[in-house]
C-alpha cells in the first residue's frame, strides 16, 4: 500500500504544482487513497520531497533522485554558477552555460525533476531541453529565473 501511495505521490508532484500537504492529501483522496496528515508528513520525509519556486510566487513539491537533502542546494548552485542565458524555440529551451558545464547543468535539471521537461541533451556549453509544450516552456523559463534569484 505504501509503495503504491509513494508511486502515486511521485506521479502527482510531477504532474501538478502541489504546494501544501493539504493539496497533496486531496489529490491522493481523488485517486482513491485514504490518508491522514501524519501519513502525508511521513511520506514527504521518506520520499525526500523538497519545495522549489514555481515562478509565480508560489512553491511546489518536487522529488530529488538522491536521498540526500543537501543535493537540492547543490543542484541549484550548479545551475546558478554555470548559467549564462536561455532562449526558447517553440517547445525547445536552449540554455547556454559556462564552457564545459553543460553536462553538469543538464544533470542538475534532471535531478530537480521539472515536470515540464521531457529530457535534456548537453554539449560543452549548450543544452537542448525538450519541453512538453510551448506554454510549459514559458513556465519552465519562469521557474529557472526564480531559481536564479534565490
Amino acid at each position: 500500500m505504501k509503495q503504491n501511495r509513494h508511486q502515486k505521490i511521485a506521479e502527482l508532484v510531477s504532474r501538478y504544482e502541489i504546494e501544501t500537504q493539504e493539496e497533496l492529501a486531496e489529490k491522493l483522496k481523488e485517486a482513491g487513497f485514504t490518508v491522514t496528515q501524519a501519513t502525508i508528513s511521513r511520506d514527504i520525509r521518506q520520499m525526500n520531497l523538497s519545495k522549489l519556486p514555481t515562478g509565480n510566487g508560489r512553491q511546489k513539491y518536487v522529488i530529488l533522485k538522491k536521498e540526500n537533502e543537501l543535493l537540492s542546494d547543490k543542484y541549484i548552485r550548479v545551475l546558478r554558477d554555470a548559467f549564462v542565458s536561455m532562449d526558447m524555440a517553440q517547445n525547445i529551451l536552449v540554455m547556454r552555460t559556462v564552457s564545459g558545464m553543460a553536462m553538469a547543468v543538464a544533470a542538475a535539471l534532471d535531478a530537480i525533476h521539472f515536470g515540464e521537461v521531457v529530457g535534456c541533451i548537453a554539449g560543452d556549453d549548450t543544452i537542448m531541453i525538450a519541453v512538453r509544450s510551448v506554454e510549459d516552456t514559458r513556465i519552465l523559463m519562469g521557474k529557472i529565473r526564480e531559481l536564479m534569484k534565490q
